[in-house]
């Protein structure tokens, strides 16, 4: 269940980097850079997610 456990947290994660990337692209005096690292987190936080999901039902069957 350690998979479920690590699924949930990374779950959370990608929700906080959304709402921050959201707030980022509310606030025009954001910087593009810090905007592009934003979805690049949001993205590597998603591909595990992806991964994880995918193992997990591999050892399911």
């Amino acid at each position: 269940m350690a998979i479920q456990a690590h699924l949930v947290e990374l779950e959370r994660k990608h929700k906080v980097l959304e709402n921050e990337l959201h707030d980022a692209l509310v606030h025009l005096s954001t910087d593009d850079l810090q905007i592009v690292e934003l979805k690049r987190r949001k993205l590597m936080v998603k591909d595990e997610i992806e991964r994880l999901r995918h193992t997990a039902s591999e050892t399911l069957h």
